[in-house]
């Protein structure tokens, strides 16, 4: 996984009378936040419900891994944080990105 394109998946659940509040959060902070990051690809935000996922694709899993200790990435981190959006618990995982492949 170390030189291959990485997937990187955070998974929530928020609160279902804010979800429109979550993506304008989406759109206008996370995403230019994601936008700066070394090895940065791609973002897709998805849900269902309250579950929300977003999938970020990385350069290498040395940029997906270094997210974590991005100051842009922390104090983003801390301001959903302090909106009271989500609820539970959230999860991060990391796969390799085997190929892409659409439909024509």
């Amino acid at each position: 996984m170390t030189g291959a394109t990485v997937v990187r998946i955070w998974r929530t659940e928020i609160d279902p009378a804010r979800a429109d509040d979550y993506d304008e959060f989406a759109r206008t902070k996370s995403l230019p936040m994601f936008r700066v990051q070394g090895g940065f690809v791609g973002a897709l935000f998805a849900g269902r419900g309250v579950e929300r996922a977003v999938i970020t694709l990385w350069k290498d899993l040395g940029s997906a891994e270094a997210l974590s200790g991005s100051i842009t990435y922390k104090a983003t981190v801390d301001e959903i944080g302090a909106t009271g959006l989500l609820r539970g618990e959230q999860s991060v995982e990391f796969l390799s990105l085997d190929g892409c492949f659409g439909t024509r």
